[in-house]
């Protein structure tokens, strides 16, 4: 289990995160959600020891991350936001040197198995500066989980990639969970929360304002959303709890208009005003 507490950390006058506090269940997928900005990169540095908070603390798995860091790093692992693979290296040798800091025991036999089960194994031998985006994102969470953390750190994970690229990492990152571990997926993806996520929290200037499974949190706005243009050209939406509901109201404004079911960025448009990009 992940325990935060009154989280808060500020850069200047910037405000990252305001007396933050949830909790991630062991065996999980926990989607932190938000646009740039709201504080979803700041809560995994501190997570993973990278960043001290101002205030508040974090135990994982009863550990506390600022007091002894040392002892949370045996426990996890992070696939960063930004891709720091050595590109002057092989994908064996970037398996190796991470395995070797980590003192993994077997090293061999577990990158063996890792280019396998990450389909890696006939590009053994190449550069990552030869790699596809997709193979060195697959390469990031081998490298990740050679170590066998209990823990998974996923920072934008898919940012950047084609969509059929994207759903063979949502494929690893659900065996992850298979395997037993605790995902921690930060993104602005709406799809990939609604797809991926146990609970989501979603953030908004460093506060949460909402938690709980995908459905629970578009059941709490409402199932359908009614589009219609105004006079002006502006799509204006409309949600409501039964589609019923919804043609009742579009036969009221009349044609043209349009009704689908809610989603989680329309979650976060009714809570906070603002979209996430």
């Amino acid at each position: 289990m992940i325990e935060v507490y009154n989280l808060s950390k500020t850069y200047g006058r910037i405000k990252a995160l305001d007396n933050l506090s949830f909790k991630i269940n062991a065996g999980e997928i926990y989607g932190l959600l938000g646009p740039n900005g709201a504080g979803k990169t700041t809560v995994v540095k501190i997570l993973t020891t990278i960043s001290k908070p101002d205030t508040g603390s974090v135990k994982i798995f009863g550990i506390d991350v600022v007091k002894t860091p040392e002892k949370v790093k045996n426990l996890i692992s992070c696939v960063p936001q930004e891709n720091n693979l050595d590109r002057e290296l092989t994908v064996y040798e970037n398996l190796l040197i991470y395995g070797m800091l980590h003192k993994v025991r077997n090293l061999k036999q577990k990158i063996y198995d890792a280019l396998l089960h990450f389909d890696l194994q006939e590009r053994r031998e190449a550069y990552v500066s030869e790699l596809s985006g997709g193979m060195q994102k697959r390469l990031l969470l081998a490298r990740a989980l050679i170590s066998d953390p209990k823990v998974l750190f996923l920072d934008e994970p898919t940012t950047g990639l084609d969509p059929q690229i994207r759903r063979q990492i949502w494929d690893l990152i659900r065996k992850a969970k298979m395997e037993g571990r605790t995902v921690i997926l930060t993104t602005h993806y709406i799809e990939e929360a609604d797809v991926l996520c146990d609970r989501v929290g979603i953030l908004s200037r460093g506060r949460l304002i909402a938690e709980g499974s995908p459905e629970d949190l578009k059941k709490c706005v409402g199932n359908f959303v009614l589009e219609k243009l105004d006079g002006d050209g502006r799509l204006i939406q409309h949600i409501f709890k039964s589609e019923e509901e919804a043609y009742v109201k579009a036969k009221t404004l009349g044609p043209p208009f349009s009704i689908r079911r809610s989603n989680l960025e329309d979650v976060f448009i009714k809570l906070t005003g603002e979209r996430i990009d």
